[in-house]
């Protein structure tokens, strides 16, 4: 047991639960039902005017003045500037840059927390594939940077399961940057079975784009236009661009187009149950869709097939994915992760997405199987999995003598975290 385990029992404590994801980080209070916010998983950095002129007086007398800005969120980071690069700090899953980690934690408590870190014991989720030395850098940044009482870091997909009320399952996720699909047995990951592809949320953006900029439709996101006159379907676009900064980074033009995209993807793309026949997609209604320019179309079968890349099984689709990760476990426990299958990530918000996980799936099952799939029905509940099971677990009474104390860490140090958590 942790010593002064029982410091953080109760109520009266405020554990922060902290999901970083490839689109966002999730962060919030213990107990509540949603994040406080969710930030993007993004930096916007440019120059800080104010430092550059203060370089030029001090002539290099070592003052060690930082020579950039940093924009962080969605109210900072959209704001059109000159010279103003967006960089993420994810890559493949887990935090990567971590100088614009730490920026973004500054961030989250001086203006969404807004109270001193050493306050709060910390929750983080992690990829089920995270590293090592990821893992022990995450601890030691928050005991030795932001003090704090306690810590703990916890798979996902674990989270994801508890979320949905099951300690065994197969949870299939499918954000910004690759779908996985990762086999959980009594709370803990079965790491040799876990199976991820490329195939996500970005991937699909990707595809969307392919797709209008065929169909010559003009993809001016709204920062770039000032007005626009209401014009029949069809019609060219008619509108007033706006004055611009000179300079704006390419880099931040694809951020701010793939937010434009994001909103198409989820209004008007949709996944058939069965795989693409343009005979059956023709017979579903189509779904109009206006663009910030003010053009607007009508989207019929071709709304359904750029969805179809998500499921091609020459890809390593959903379906495949899934069914490949519950033939490398043991046979015993296979035929309990097809009686739970949870399906989380923002990516499985795309409509027709768990019906259609659900026939591949049983397809290639073994007939005897009984296959369930646990999909909430909000895109809350889809979207914030894992950080709503962080907010259940990190609120339990017995979870509370499993955190790591401050006092453990100064003991053992960062090796801590391989021992405590799974």
């Amino acid at each position: 047991m942790s010593s002064g385990g029982m410091l953080y029992g109760g109520d009266e404590i405020g554990a922060l639960v902290f999901d970083p994801g490839h689109q966002s980080l999730r962060v919030g209070y213990a107990q509540e039902d949603t994040p406080k916010a969710e930030i993007p998983s993004v930096v916007g950095i440019g120059p800080n005017e104010a430092a550059l002129n203060t370089d030029l007086e001090s002539k290099g007398d070592n003052n060690n003045i930082t020579s950039n800005k940093y924009y962080v969120d969605t109210t900072f980071v959209n704001v059109p500037r000159a010279n103003t690069e967006i960089q993420t700090y994810m890559k493949d899953g887990m935090i990567d840059n971590w100088d614009l980690f730490e920026k973004v934690l500054d961030y989250v408590y001086a203006k969404v927390i807004v109270s001193e870190s050493e306050y709060h014991p910390v929750l983080f989720s992690e990829a089920s594939w995270n590293v090592r030395n990821n893992r022990e850098r995450l601890t030691e940044l928050m005991f030795e940077k932001y003090n704090v009482p306690a810590f703990f870091l916890v798979k996902n997909a674990v989270l994801a399961a508890f979320a949905n009320g099951r300690a065994t399952a197969l949870v299939v996720d499918s954000g910004a940057t690759h779908t996985s699909a990762v086999p959980v047995h009594e709370g803990y990951v079965l790491s040799q079975a876990v199976v991820k592809s490329p195939l996500g949320g970005d991937y699909l953006s990707l595809q969307c784009r392919q797709y209008l900029e065929t169909q010559n439709i003009d993809l001016t996101p709204a920062y770039g236009i000032a007005g626009k006159d209401v014009i029949k379907e069809k019609d060219p676009p008619r509108f007033t661009p706006r004055n611009l900064p000179e300079k704006l980074t390419q880099s931040w033009q694809q951020y701010m187009l793939k937010a434009l995209l994001q909103d198409f993807q989820m209004s008007a793309v949709q996944v058939l149950e069965a795989p693409y026949d343009e005979r059956s997609a023709a017979q579903i209604p189509a779904v109009h869709y206006e663009f910030p320019t003010g053009y607007h179309q009508d989207f019929g079968p071709e709304r359904f097939k750029l969805a179809e890349s998500l499921f091609d099984h020459t890809m390593l689709g959903a379906g495949q994915l899934a069914s490949t990760s519950v033939g490398m476990c043991d046979a015993d426990v296979r035929l309990s992760l097809y009686g739970s299958v949870v399906v989380t990530g923002g990516n499985t918000l795309l409509q027709g997405f768990p019906e259609r996980l659900n026939r591949d799936l049983s397809h290639r099952a073994p007939s005897n199987t009984r296959l369930k799939m646990i999909s909430a029905n909000g895109s809350v509940e889809r979207r914030f999995g894992a950080w709503i099971g962080g907010s259940i677990l990190a609120s339990i009474g017995t979870f509370q003598q499993m955190w790591i104390s401050t006092q453990e860490y100064e003991e053992s140090g960062k090796s801590q975290v391989e021992r405590k958590c799974p």
